[in-house]
């Protein structure tokens, strides 16, 4: 029988193969196993499991919580090969996570936004492209709905300007998928990659569409604290917020205005939401569905719709 450790190797192998990227779970996973190590424990009980998820004694109890589900789908993984595995119990841990309330942003506030970026001082020769990379950054999750991580990890060979198309590689799940765009979107990516190109010339860059000041690829320490100075600056955030808007909600927002514009055009939302949720990336229709809730413009389609259907009826 292979040890613990093997396990959760052979574990994670498998769920990656699966397309799960699982890069917290592996780290959680190795400690669980040390742990046991340390105790010279050789199966999981629940009682192991209990006392290491809940460590260190000051964390957060959804901290506690995302621990002992890990190991909860480990055991179950384990359990197949030694039944003296204990599976640690769903209630043991009780946590029901809350997803943070999406800021749906306004078209003026977008626009002060790509302008502030698009308006950032540069100090440096090297640090030209920067206003530009940003603004068409900024820009092109705004209008594609696209995952932060997916504009970053855009590659040169994605962008397809001619047939007017994006190529998302790696999304969740492993899916790889095609993103059409407007011709307005068209221009300013084309745009931008000459400039990209006139201020790379004979420089080594990355083959990333967004590029760092040093031509690597985007830095998202660097992404998150640029949003953050750009939203302070336009009033978005307050100098001292350490909450607001997030670079996230512009997916939010293209969903709602999405949705939005069919009501307005007298389509049927419910039969083409599965069309916006495969363009989204979403393996579920329910997780498109959530992005949808919580729009004060779409409830107003929405009964203005209902309204309607009641007036017709006889």
């Amino acid at each position: 029988m292979m040890t613990l450790r093997q396990a959760a190797h052979e574990y994670l192998r498998i769920r990656r193969h699966l397309g799960f990227t699982l890069h917290d779970a592996g780290k959680v996973l190795d400690a669980f196993v040390r742990f046991l190590e340390q105790r010279r424990a050789p199966v999981i009980t629940q009682a192991l499991a209990l006392t290491w998820a809940q460590q260190p004694a000051h964390a957060q109890p959804a901290y506690w919580a995302r621990r002992l589900s890990i190991v909860r789908g480990f055991a179950h993984h384990r359990r197949a090969t030694d039944p003296r595995t204990e599976i640690p119990a769903p209630g043991l841990l009780p946590f029901q996570p809350q997803r943070a309330r999406p800021y749906l942003y306004s078209a003026t506030e977008i626009r002060q936004l790509l302008r502030a970026a698009r308006d950032m001082p540069c100090r440096y020769t090297r640090g030209r492209l920067r206003p530009w990379m940003y603004y068409t950054f900024l820009g092109l999750l705004s209008v594609t709905g696209l995952r932060v991580s997916e504009a970053r990890n855009l590659e040169l060979g994605d962008v397809d300007l001619d047939a007017a198309v994006l190529t998302i590689r790696g999304a969740k799940f492993g899916k790889t998928r095609l993103v059409p765009l407007h011709a307005s979107t068209c221009a300013i990516l084309r745009a931008y990659l000459r400039r990209r190109a006139r201020h790379w010339r004979q420089q080594p860059v990355s083959s990333y569409v967004f590029v760092s000041s040093w031509g690597n690829r985007l830095d998202s320490g660097d992404m998150h604290r640029t949003f953050y100075a750009l939203s302070r600056q336009v009033g978005l955030r307050g100098p001292a917020d350490s909450r607001g808007p997030r670079l996230h909600d512009l997916r939010h927002r293209f969903a709602t205005e999405t949705l939005v514009r069919w009501y307005r055009a007298h389509l049927d939302p419910e039969r083409k939401l599965p069309i916006l949720s495969a363009y989204l990336g979403h393996v579920h229709v329910a997780d498109t569905q959530w992005y949808l809730s919580g729009s004060p413009a779409l409830m107003r389609e929405a009964m203005r719709r209902l309204e309607q259907r009641w007036e017709e009826r006889p």
